[in-house]
């Protein structure tokens, strides 16, 4: 008898009864001005200013510090030359040689990068094609920033030099505008966003990071960077098994739990579809190097079955399928072959 695919664990909610093991109290009140204020931010690039945050507002980026007592200081302010400009967002960054920088976009699409210490404009960043919703810096290396915008495309650049490095959109990229991005934490190479289209897309620079170190040394115009389009969001080399768990009072919204995770190695190419018999007992799925992994799915850990190889199957398998009871699966290649797999019939007389 099969094992039981272990059941999602239930959501723990939390409780509306503060725990009072901080209490905070209002200490000061800054009107700005009359237009609406989009974003604030602290600056975490530089620990020497970790008490300076920023905030947009209008056509205006303004830098505060926060002191004791609950004062808060104006060091600075920017003003751009646009006064149709409506800034949506700002991120901390820093220039090669350490000093801040401040990057903001908004409703123009243009991204503007503020030297906070000549408290003057390093650069305007032009590409995208509609407004900008999001601009965020990459912790490991604030030299890189990267925007979301309407125009449903992510970019990444290097506000150093000023080149565009890279454009995440096409085929497998957003449907609709862009409206959060970020980087991840640790990773260097992820990047994650998410749009009106109610994807969130998980995008991985690895593949491409020769661009980005090319960008710190371009010596030529910013124009003539071979600027590299990323079509399709990055895959984690494995099938996952999801539960969904739906909001009995909001209809169409819901969380997941990942209840398993089937690893395929070297299946880091988009598109690469797997296969299961009629009752879901087994899946098969190929690999960029022709190699096909077969998992049981309802072993807990999942366990696999067979690993196929043949030395003339080298290339892509794009997707696999199985016959009704599993006892076949057929593969398409890269290079236009079919291949059939029989399972080897056992001697039913051998002790």
């Amino acid at each position: 008898m099969a094992a039981k695919v272990p059941v999602g664990c239930e959501p723990v909610v939390g409780s509306l009864t503060p725990s009072k093991k901080k209490e905070y109290r209002v200490t000061n009140r800054l009107q700005e001005g009359k237009r609406p204020l989009y974003a604030v931010v602290f600056n975490f690039i530089d620990s020497r200013y970790f008490n300076v945050f920023a905030t947009v507002g209008g056509n205006r980026v303004t830098v505060y510090q926060c002191l004791e007592g609950g004062v808060i200081a104006v060091l600075q302010s920017y003003i751009d030359e646009d006064k149709d400009e409506s800034f949506y967002t700002v991120s901390w960054a820093c220039n090669l040689d350490g000093s801040p920088f401040l990057v903001a976009g908004g409703i123009n699409g243009v991204l503007r990068v503020i030297d906070s210490g000549s408290e003057k404009l390093h650069q305007s960043f032009v590409g995208h094609g509609d407004s900008i919703n999001e601009v965020r810096t990459q912790p490991l290396k604030p030299s890189l920033v990267v925007s979301a915008s309407k125009d449903e495309s992510v970019r990444l650049w290097n506000v150093h030099t000023g080149i565009c490095i890279m454009i995440f959109a096409g085929a497998g990229g957003h449907r609709n505008e862009v409206l959060s991005v970020d980087f991840h934490p640790s990773d260097i190479h992820r990047i994650a966003s998410c749009g009106m289209d109610n994807t969130v897309k998980i995008w991985s620079t690895k593949e491409f990071w020769s661009y980005v170190e090319q960008s710190f040394t371009w010596m030529d115009l910013p124009s003539k960077f071979p600027t590299k389009y990323v079509q399709f969001p990055s895959v984690d080399n494995e099938i996952l098994l999801w539960e969904p768990k739906m909001k009995e009072n909001s209809p169409g919204e819901g969380t997941v739990d990942i209840l398993q995770k089937y690893p395929v190695p070297e299946c880091d190419i988009w598109f690469i579809k797997f296969s299961c018999d009629f009752h879901y007992k087994t899946a098969a799925i190929g690999n960029r190097e022709g190699k096909i992994f077969v998992w049981e799915l309802l072993t807990s850990p999942p366990t696999l079955i067979a690993r196929l190889s043949h030395v003339q199957s080298k290339l892509p398998i794009r997707q696999t399928a199985m016959s009704f009871d599993g006892s076949t699966i057929l593969s398409c290649c890269e290079d236009g072959t079919i291949w059939r797999w029989d399972v080897v019939a056992t001697n039913s007389a051998t002790s």
